[in-house]
């Protein structure tokens, strides 16, 4: 089995004292979020590799040490400022705790996500070159894969729509993102990706990839693994992973933030966090159905 911790919140940047405790007692449990009374229970014993999604490792470091599974980490690292990130930390010391990252797991246990690119007046195309030629060079040395995807309409970014006052991106935009992206990256020995995107720009100089490919799996882990089969059509060959987070639970407030559609809901499940609880937001109930998840 493969943890993602997480794609529905940031467990790493708001979370950790939770985990580290989850992890000490040996087992995790999570509320099926389309029916909340069916909870799986995954025992660490059971876990193979586990996936660090976060736009902040810092709070994690000093814990690393006690982790004894396999781990990789996607640090998504944005060149927006407050009005599109509010509660994001520094972007300076988060790089700096990157470059600690990749010293104490290894470069080729690191990528960073530059996700999701979109364009505006403030955040136009010469904005998004330089921030990210300014990134490769900051991280040159310490992180080899980037990888970028594109601004999708989910609800919480159509209601954000004056705030990032985005527009689709033109044939023509797409090819100079590819082309400056590739050189950026290759000059500062990288490469950069996109996945689970209908342009890829390959022919721009991107790698065709995965965000967690099968090969990196079973590299890790010595396993073989299926191919994880979203929307439900074979759209993305990563392979599958379960993930522990909680929708509506991050406080970063990104404007742009698929997890997140109500911040009211947001803040009444923060203060629903119990750092002891085995569930990231509240605690167990009589009525609560739990089933062991193996796999």
């Amino acid at each position: 089995m493969i943890l993602n911790v997480s794609g529905r919140t940031d467990v790493v940047a708001l979370y950790t004292d939770w985990f580290m405790n989850r992890y000490k007692e040996g087992y995790v449990d999570v509320r099926n979020p389309f029916n909340p009374k069916l909870v799986s229970r995954i025992k660490f014993e059971n876990v193979d590799l586990i996936l660090f999604c976060t736009k902040n490792p810092t709070p994690i470091l000093k814990y690393l040490n006690k982790i004894d599974k396999p781990i990789l980490f996607h640090v998504t690292l944005t060149p927006y400022k407050k009005d599109i990130e509010p509660n994001v930390d520094y972007k300076g010391e988060i790089i700096k705790s990157i470059k600690k990252l990749s010293k104490i797991i290894g470069i080729d246990n690191l990528a960073i996500r530059y996700d999701p690119v979109f364009l505006s007046d403030k955040y136009d195309l010469e904005y998004h070159k330089k921030a990210f030629n300014h990134l490769c060079q900051l991280l040159n040395g310490y992180v080899k894969k980037i990888i970028i995807s594109f601004l999708d309409e989910y609800k919480n970014v159509k209601n954000n729509y004056k705030v990032l006052n985005y527009h689709s991106l033109t044939k023509k935009e797409y090819e100079e993102i590819g082309k400056s992206f590739s050189k950026s990256a290759a000059e500062n020995n990288m490469t950069v990706q996109t996945c689970f995107e209908k342009v890829n720009l390959v022919e721009y100089g991107f790698v065709k990839g995965e965000c967690l490919s099968k090969e990196l799996a079973f590299k890790l882990t010595g396993k073989k693994y299926s191919i994880w089969k979203s929307r439900k059509e074979r759209l993305c060959d990563c392979v599958q992973m379960v993930d522990i987070g909680v929708y509506n639970s991050c406080l970063h407030f990104c404007k742009y933030c698929y997890a997140n559609y109500d911040e009211s809901k947001v803040k009444m499940n923060n203060q629903l966090h119990n750092p002891k609880s085995s569930l990231l937001i509240g605690e167990l109930g009589p009525d609560d159905i739990i089933k062991e998840r193996l796999k």
